[in-house]
């Protein structure tokens, strides 16, 4: 995200932007306002799109929204009843 300069945010501000709704999306975490999910946009920075890349396609973003997606996957990560993928295996 070198080119989307970081501003001070807070976590807060950014729990904020990611909201659940049975009605939007069957209920999967969104962006606020939008049907864009937080595992779409995790999905393609993980196969090596920028944040630029996203936010040029989905022009309503914000890079706070990104941000708000990353710190929600940290979020649920952090939660000691997340399975591990190798106890999967």
């Amino acid at each position: 995200m070198d080119a989307v300069a970081a501003r001070n945010v807070t976590d807060v501000e950014l729990e904020r932007r990611i909201v659940s709704d049975p009605k939007v999306m069957a209920g999967k975490p969104v962006v606020r306002g939008t049907r864009l999910t937080v595992d779409h946009i995790l999905n393609r920075l993980a196969h090596g799109d920028k944040a630029e890349d996203i936010l040029a396609e989905f022009t309503y973003l914000q890079p706070d929204d990104i941000r708000a997606c990353l710190l929600f996957a940290s979020r649920c990560l952090a939660d000691v009843s997340c399975l591990s993928i190798a106890a999967l295996a």
